[in-house]
């Protein structure tokens, strides 16, 4: 199941999201996932975490080899937790703490797990949804499997990708808009939208 996960996943960023810029009522929202704001306030909130947590274990962003900053990362991490916990929610699949609590302990403990996901750009505060969303977009998927054969597992797959699609993400421009077509040559999640400046990758931070 776990390489269901992490297929599912990874067909959603190559698959991308919606572009559009945010609109004048959802000012002051770095990102809306099917409705719900992720607040700048939010984001900042994360930012600042997250670059304690790497700071604690003497660990810089530029050591990642991040492509990004870090702003656009978490932001990036943020709204598609939120999009898979919402298409999985649309269809009735929910997980338990005691659910959460076992996918942390198989990976090691909380400390392990928050190690991590320093890797992926989450702060250590938001790890149990984390978890959860990636447990539900894995159940949700399986839901529709019906099977644990390859043909199953990629009915599973396509289904959730597609509830996950109709949970669109609308990105405050200023973070630049989605990269359609990462490649090894071209990485990077966000791309300049040619609006606010491009931000200065992390790789080339101080």
């Amino acid at each position: 199941m776990k390489s269901t996960r992490v297929r599912v996943i990874l067909a959603v960023a190559a698959a991308g999201v919606a572009l559009t810029a945010c609109s004048p009522n959802q000012a002051g929202a770095a990102a809306v996932v099917g409705g719900e704001r992720i607040s700048t306030s939010e984001l900042d909130r994360n930012v600042r975490e997250y670059e304690a947590a790497l700071a604690k274990i003497n660990a810089s962003p530029s050591q990642l080899q991040f492509q990004d900053s870090v702003p656009q990362l978490v932001l990036y991490q943020l709204a598609l937790s939120k999009q898979r916990a919402k298409a999985a929610e649309s269809k009735g699949v929910t997980v338990t703490e005691a659910e959460v609590d076992q996918a942390i302990a198989g990976v090691g403990g909380q400390a392990q797990l928050e190690q991590q996901l320093l890797q992926q750009a989450v702060a250590p505060s938001y790890g149990r949804d984390f978890v959860k969303s990636s447990i539900m977009i894995t159940k949700l998927a399986a839901k529709y499997g019906g099977g644990n054969d390859e043909a199953a597992l990629q009915r599973g797959e396509q289904q959730a990708l597609k509830d996950l699609q109709a949970v669109k993400i609308v990105w405050n421009p200023r973070y630049g808009v989605i990269n359609e077509r990462r490649s090894q040559e071209q990485p990077s999640v966000f791309v300049d939208s040619g609006r606010f400046g491009k931000l200065p990758a992390v790789a080339q931070a101080q």
